[in-house]
Parts: C-alpha cells; structure tokens; sequence
C-alpha cells in the first residue's frame, strides 16, 4: 500500500510536466512572431509631366501648335520651362492660357508691339515692349502665382553661367530670356546683366527637371549649321548662337523622355508672317510623336509601380521584423532554442 499510494503521484507529475513541455514547444513547429498589420499598398504616384520649350525667334509659333496637340489628345502638362520664344509661349501657357485662346492671341499679334528700336545702347532693340508684352497677357502676375511651375533661362553676361527665374517679374524674366546678343539689349536686374538663354541651354530641359517634372517633352525648334550662309543679320546672329549652344544643347536634349522636332528650318528668325505655318508644324510634329509619348509614359508607369510594390514590400517586412525583435518568448522557448528566427526577416528586407 505504502509503495502504491507513492507511485500514482509520480505518474501524474510526470504526465502534466510533458504536457507543459510540449505546450510550450509548440511540438515540432518553430514559434514565428505574430503577423503585423499589414496596410494597403500605395497607389502609384502620378506622373508628372514637364514641357521644355527651346528658342527659335519666330519659329517659336511652332510651340503652340504641340500644346494645342498634347492638350487635344490628353497630355496633361505639369511644368514648363522656356528659352528666347520658348519663353514668351511658356509664360503665357504656365499662366493658365490655353492653347487657342494663344493661337488667337498669336494671329491678331502686331510685331510693332513687341519691338522698340534703340540705336546706340547696345542693341536694335530695348526689349521694354516685350516685357509689358508679356506682363500685361498674364494679367501682371509674376512667375511664382502661375498655376503651373515656370522657369524661364537666361545666360548671365558676366560669367556665361546659366540663370533660371522662377519667381518675380514675368516680362522681365522672358526679355532677360529673349535678349539676344546684339539685337536686344542686356537686361540688367540688380548689378547683373542677362541676355539670350539659348547660349547655355538652348532647349531647357534640365530646368524642366528642377521644377519637379519626372518626364520631359522637349520642342527644339532652333537652327541647325547647314552649311549655308543665312540671310540678314538676326539670321547670322541667331545661328551663332545656336552654333555656341549646340554642344551643351545636345547633351540637354539627350535628358529629355520624348523630342520633338517641328520642321521649322525655312521659317526665318524674323518671319512673324509664316506664324499659321509655324503653328501647323507644330501640330503636325506633336502628333507624329504621341504614339512615342504614350508608349514612354506607359513604361515609367509600369517601372514606377514595381519601384512602389518593392518599397511597400520592404517595409513590411522591416515591420515584421520590428515585431518579431519585441515578442518576448518564454522561459521553457528561450531554454529549448525556440525563439523566432528574426534575422530571416532582416534578410528578407534587405533584398
């Protein structure tokens, strides 16, 4: 009897210690930290959209006729930059004109309106009409109050550097774009001086990028050397411009998404009569290109989207992680080397 009564007792701590040891084992499964909450993944960001708007004189027109074509055909623009006449289109577009109501503007334009000839002050051409040109088609607004992003590019005369205006006096920032050489006076604002973008950056797509545009359509409508003598003096400046920036240009132009280039080369620096012509090119280059603009814009969508999905994922491991590195396990676990395995996960979110 003594011996029998001794026995059932040990039997029963016996049973109850292996149930607590494999109650606290979890059997053969390893403990794994408690999922974390996971949230939604993001919707893709939109894309946003930069118009670069090179300078060309006249054959600037043509910069109406591709707004008028994206804007047709769905091509939401977000920013704008522009150089010499790139600017004048750019500004007036930027400030929420669209692109008839700047076809209608263009057509009834006088060009005595925008020409105040000056001899003897360092150029034909002061350029204060160009500015209240421009100033009074915005409404007096400066740069920093358009509904869209504007830059427009100047060269600094005293160091050759290139000089962006983002904010401040329109018409001021488009004649200091506008300046060229020898025809235009320099613009002075301040102790500097600044004439024609087209020497550092003759299609801007580089201050495209910098007001935020994560694709850029560039119109480069400026002359190219072909061998030939061009006519008139604003002819032989304009092109010895476009010869200075070419290099520095193309460099720029291979930054852009898309380029479009309007078939404006017989259209002279000075012909302000070819301007239906201009605005047809335009139309007819921006078109030729929308099968390339979609077909890029799908493709950063799709590369943005992955880019997305990666980031979202990374960080929910991390989180997991997190979670894993704060579960405390308990004594039994911890003795028999059940602890979650949180260095998987670390590894999981670095690659």
């Amino acid at each position: 009897m003594p011996t029998s009564s001794l026995r059932m007792p040990l039997s029963l701590t016996l049973g109850l210690l292996l149930t607590l040891l494999l109650a606290a084992c979890g059997g053969n499964t390893r403990p794994t930290a408690p999922p974390a909450v996971v949230a939604p993944p993001p919707a893709p960001s939109e894309i946003r959209v930069g118009l670069a708007l090179g300078g060309g004189a006249a054959k600037g027109f043509a910069h109406i006729g591709v707004i008028k074509m994206l804007e047709a055909n769905g091509i939401q623009v977000d920013t704008v930059a522009g150089t010499s006449a790139g600017s004048v289109v750019g500004a007036l577009y930027a400030s929420g004109m669209d692109s008839f109501e700047m076809q209608r503007k263009a057509v009834a334009l006088d060009e005595s309106s925008i020409r105040d000839v000056r001899l003897f002050s360092g150029g034909l051409v002061k350029g204060q009409a160009l500015q209240d040109y421009v100033n009074t088609q915005v409404g007096g607004k400066p740069i920093d109050r358009f509904p869209k992003p504007f830059a427009a590019v100047s060269t600094r005369l005293e160091t050759g550097e290139r000089a962006v205006f983002v904010r401040g006096n329109t018409g001021q920032a488009v004649r200091a774009s506008s300046s060229i050489p020898g025809v235009f006076e320099p613009v002075a604002i301040g102790d500097k001086h600044y004439v024609d973008g087209g020497m550092v950056s003759p299609v801007p797509v580089d201050a495209a990028r910098q007001l935020g545009a994560d694709f850029v359509i560039a119109v480069d409508i400026s002359n190219k050397a072909s061998g030939r003598k061009p006519d008139g003096m604003l002819g032989i400046v304009n092109q010895s411009i476009a010869i200075m920036g070419q290099r520095a240009g193309a460099e720029e132009l291979g930054r852009a998404d898309v380029v479009i280039r309007p078939e404006v080369q017989d259209i002279g620096p000075a012909d302000f009569e070819q301007r239906s012509a201009a605005i047809l090119a335009g139309e007819r280059a921006a078109l030729a290109a929308l099968p390339q603009i979609r077909a890029r814009l799908a493709e950063l969508s799709v590369a943005r989207a992955s880019e997305q999905q990666e980031k979202f994922k990374r960080e929910q491991l991390e989180a997991a992680r997190l979670a894993c590195l704060q579960q405390e396990p308990g004594r039994i676990t911890r003795l028999l080397g059940r602890a979650p395995d949180c260095d998987a996960l670390e590894v999981s979110a670095r690659n």
